[in-house]
């Protein structure tokens, strides 16, 4: 008996040895993880402040931005006030100007320059190259000089232009209230109209284009200066 009881002591006697050595182990234990928490505590105190620098350095510049912004448009919503006051003034000078002017054709009555009688001659069937011949002889003469000189001319184109030059003279006398006899000729032009294209039969079946060309003449007469 008593040996059992030998046994049960140092068996319990064990026992409390080993749970003495957990709890020292797990006091250690919680001794050595509180130091590495206060460690750390510091580092994460510094994170925070790193980022809330950022945050509001963040938001500084669009505050900023959004500052700026609003200072530009009260200064475009300032501006706009004086601007329109001139345009204003330049549109009712402009508008002042145009009533006060007149038109081209009073300008022309007024002035010194001469009246422009005009006739057209369109699909002459003379060939242009003929018919500048003629042009280049009575250009700048007087209509009196240009009526003899194209009814001794033997050219063909001679009599077109001289049917034209009357009928130049016809409109300032009807139109303009001119003298008909006292024009003279500043600028006579041949332009070349649409060429009328036929053909020639030939030996052997064969065939050779002709070609019919046109012209279009056109005349400006202005009253002789004294």
């Amino acid at each position: 008996m008593a040996d059992e009881k030998d046994k049960k002591e140092k068996k319990d006697s064990k026992g409390a040895e080993a749970k003495a050595e957990k709890s020292a182990e797990k006091a250690a234990a919680k001794k050595e993880s509180k130091p590495a928490a206060k460690k750390d505590a510091p580092k994460k105190e510094a994170a925070k402040k790193d980022s809330d620098k950022k945050e509001s350095k963040k938001a500084a510049p669009k505050a900023d931005k959004k500052e700026a912004k609003g200072k530009e448009a009260k200064g475009k919503d300032d501006k706009p006030a004086k601007k329109p006051r001139r345009r204003a003034k330049k549109a009712d000078a402009k508008a002042e100007e145009k009533k006060s002017a007149p038109s081209r054709r009073r300008r022309g009555a007024e002035s010194d320059e001469l009246p422009v009688v005009r006739a057209t001659a369109k699909y002459v069937r003379v060939a242009p190259r003929k018919a500048r011949l003629v042009a280049d002889q009575v250009r700048g003469l007087h209509i009196e000089q240009a009526r003899a000189l194209l009814a001794f001319s033997p050219r063909g184109a001679a009599r077109d232009i001289q049917k034209l030059i009357d009928s130049a003279a016809a409109n300032a006398e009807n139109n303009h209230d001119l003298i008909g006899d006292e024009m003279r000729i500043t600028s006579i032009t041949v332009d070349e109209g649409p060429t009328l294209r036929r053909f020639r039969p030939r030996a052997l079946g064969r065939a050779t284009p002709i070609n019919k060309r046109t012209s279009h003449i056109a005349v400006a007469l202005t009253p002789v200066e004294d």
